[in-house]
């Protein structure tokens, strides 16, 4: 079984709805009359053709109050085969999906009972009963039975008391269950499992009933020291995860006019030992994506086929490729394979954030890289249409994350391909709701815009247990004008969806829903000024993840220009610096007495006690400096370089760096137990080398105060 299957997103779930009809409500004694089942695949509800029914032979005479209930009698069983010939077929309907059902409960111990009669063997299923789901949701309901329901939920009931109308509207009232669970932070298989074990009032009366929940998650705890047992680390597919396309692409791009003939292009191409030739149709140097197209050695072979030696004379751009297949160049190599997998081409144009071509990218380049687990998240974000399709893309990062790990890749590497598909994520967001909204007859955007993701995601460093950091620059219009009110709009739908897809609404309100997080690049000026020369601590809560940005979608240039903008504007400004350190609030050591752990339930939060401190001490100076770099670990090493403090910032960044990978670890083990990802790791799991490291790391985290006071005082 898929080790993370309990970190499925209900929204994305394969699974089954399962029901059956018997002769008795007593599970002790009750004999199986009718079972069927319907797949829910990747969050969507099957009908009768994607389903499961069979009549069954109790083997014994049905109670007329049975039948009354049911409609099915002595002679319609006797027709149909014993419980020992159906179940076979059952189980190869069901695979090792789980079961969803109303009272699943009592279902699962009579297919328990029966195939204990039968001698067949029955391992317990993991299930949600959609009773207990509802009871977490809406806990003073008056009612819970199926048909409460579906008035509540306004679903659409099939036939009643048939085990596959009871299925169909036990698969429905769950779908529309998930958006109800998704708002009370219940997201994934594994927390719905343990949403229904908390109903404990309820699942005690089952129990003394005889019923069967099927199999309980895992036991939560236990740090990831090994990769899960779903896992794959064959070397070459980490090589993927842990590099970017910019390592392995030819550059500079090679480019001729438009006007070049096929036979000249094929000379370049000679000369420059390049499988392929981007032809221009405008003078920028580099050019666009969208003014280039492409000639490969194929497209000149198929040219020669075709025309002979008149296509030599011909021009170039008669046989080359448009418009452009295209990969950025900070992508991870992993998604330019799964792209010309999915393309079927072997080439690429790279480009920057301002889509100009900068390089190109060949199958030739990737063949050392090309494998199956770096194709674990490939390219399906940059395709999906809706939120159910992004959840199922966003579904394998706990998958390559461990892959990573047990391939010894740092925490820090990992964090680099979660923030990339954060990135991807907000930008397929944000395509997605643009088109939505001119659909609807919105019309396109006002402006051009830029959507930025901001703090750890800007930084490269987030890991499974994440939310919603971003904001909106659009090119002009004033607070509350036409164009702040389409994109007012625009960032509401946006967030919606990313909540939906899995990355929850961030709960400081960092968001570009929200009036302080978009606006003009005149308004964002303004903005920056006012933190910058006039603001107080109170004035500056929540503004720091604004200094960690990067460009997801739309126009990069205005990205770039609000981001020179806030460099130059906080580029020796020690006071303002300190003022942002203030407002971040006051440090938690992770350590006690005599240098002990400082332990709450036997986990301690390594993101307050230690990345915290960290990360906010490199921000402030980078920020004084007027530094370029946007991770952690790149701001401590330029720190480095322009001296002050060497050795003791070289420590921070590698105490930095085992912070994220404990915390990455244990998000693992929890994710294959089905709890919910934290910050926190639990101390007993880790080695009596790893306690003695982290302990330095968090002694060193805990003077990030008086350093960045000392450094800021030099600045």
């Amino acid at each position: 079984m898929n080790g993370f299957l309990l970190a499925t997103p209900l929204l994305a779930l394969d699974a089954i709805a399962l029901d059956v009809e018997a002769t008795s409500l007593d599970p002790a004694r009750a004999r199986i009359v009718e079972i069927a089942a319907v797949s829910i695949d990747a969050g969507v509800a099957g009908d009768e053709n994607a389903a499961f029914r069979s009549l069954v032979d109790p083997g014994e005479p049905i109670p007329a109050s049975a039948t009354a209930i049911h409609g099915i009698d002595d002679a319609t069983a006797r027709a149909a085969p014993a419980f020992a010939k159906v179940w076979p077929q059952v189980a190869g309907f069901l695979g090792e999906r789980p079961w969803i059902g109303h009272s699943i409960g009592y279902d699962i111990a009579l297919i328990r009972a029966e195939c204990a009669r039968a001698g067949l063997p029955f391992t317990s299923p993991h299930a949600l009963d959609t009773r207990l789901l509802a009871q977490a949701v809406a806990p003073r309901l008056a009612a819970y039975t199926l048909e409460s329901l579906c008035a509540w939920l306004d679903v659409q009931a099939g036939p009643r008391h048939s085990a596959l109308g009871d299925a169909i509207t036990a698969a429905r009232v769950f779908l529309a269950l998930a958006p109800r669970l998704r708002d009370r932070g219940v997201r994934t298989l594994g927390e719905a499992l343990r949403a229904c074990a908390a109903q404990t009032q309820a699942m005690e009366s089952r129990s003394l009933a005889g019923w069967d929940e099927g199999a309980p998650p895992p036991s939560a705890g236990g740090a990831a020291r090994k990769a899960g047992p779903d896992a794959q680390a064959p070397g070459a597919g980490a090589y993927a995860y842990r590099r970017k396309v910019a390592e392995a692409m030819s550059a500079p791009a090679l480019v001729a006019p438009a006007d070049v003939s096929l036979r000249v292009a094929l000379r370049c191409m000679t000369q420059a030992q390049s499988s392929s030739l981007f032809i221009a149709r405008t003078p920028e140097s580099p050019p666009f994506a969208h003014a280039c197209g492409v000639l490969t050695e194929r497209d000149a072979m198929r040219a020669l086929a075709r025309d002979d030696a008149a296509a030599l004379d011909a021009p170039a751009a008669r046989y080359m490729s448009a418009p452009l297949h295209v990969v950025a160049a900070d992508a991870p190599l992993y998604v330019a394979i799964g792209r010309m997998t999915r393309l079927r081409i072997r080439h690429l144009a790279v480009i920057d954030a301002q889509a100009r071509v900068v390089g190109a990218l060949s199958a030739r380049d990737l063949l050392g890289a090309r494998n199956s687990a770096a194709l674990a998240l490939g390219d399906a974000i940059s395709q999906a249409l809706d939120a159910r399709a992004m959840a199922a893309a966003w579904s394998g990062l706990p998958r390559a994350c461990a892959s990573l790990i047990a391939d010894g890749a740092s925490g820090r590497e990992a964090a680099e391909v979660v923030s990339y598909e954060i990135v991807a994520l907000m930008a397929r967001a944000a395509e997605v709701c643009a088109a939505q909204m001119e659909a609807q007859g919105l019309g396109p955007p006002p402006c051009a815009f830029a959507v930025l993701a901001l703090g750890s995601a800007a930084r490269g460093e987030s890991l499974l247990a994440m939310d919603q950091d971003n904001a909106l620059v659009f090119e002009t219009g004033a607070p509350d004008g036409p164009q702040d009110r389409w994109f007012a709009e625009f960032g509401a739908r946006l967030a919606a969806l990313l909540h939906e897809a899995g990355v929850p609404l961030c709960k400081g309100g960092v968001m570009a829903r929200n009036p302080a997080w978009r606006g003009s690049l005149e308004t964002w000026r303004a903005r920056i000024a006012h933190w910058t020369q006039r603001a107080s601590p109170q004035d500056l809560l929540s503004v720091d993840a604004f200094f960690d940005q990067r460009f997801c979608a739309g126009d990069g240039a205005l990205a770039d220009a609000l981001q020179t903008q806030a460099r130059a504007l906080t580029r020796g400004r020690a006071a303002f610096a300190k003022l942002l350190v203030e407002a971040s609030g006051a440090h938690h050591s992770g350590l006690g007495l005599f240098g002990r752990l400082r332990a709450q339930e036997g986990r301690i939060d390594l993101k307050r006690a230690g990345l915290f401190p960290i990360v906010c001490m490199a921000r402030a100076l980078a920020l004084t400096r007027g530094l370029e770099a946007a991770s952690t670990r790149e701001r401590l090493t330029e720190l480095t370089a322009a001296g002050g403090g060497a050795q003791d910032l070289e420590a921070l960044a590698e105490a930095h760096g085992l912070f994220l990978t404990l915390i990455l670890r244990q998000q693992i083990a929890d994710l294959q137990s089905g709890v919910t990802p934290g910050n926190s790791v639990e101390i007993a799991a880790l080695t009596r080398l790893e306690r003695k490291k982290l302990r330095e790391a968090l002694s060193l985290a805990d003077e990030t105060q008086t350093l960045t006071r000392d450094l800021l005082f030099d600045a």
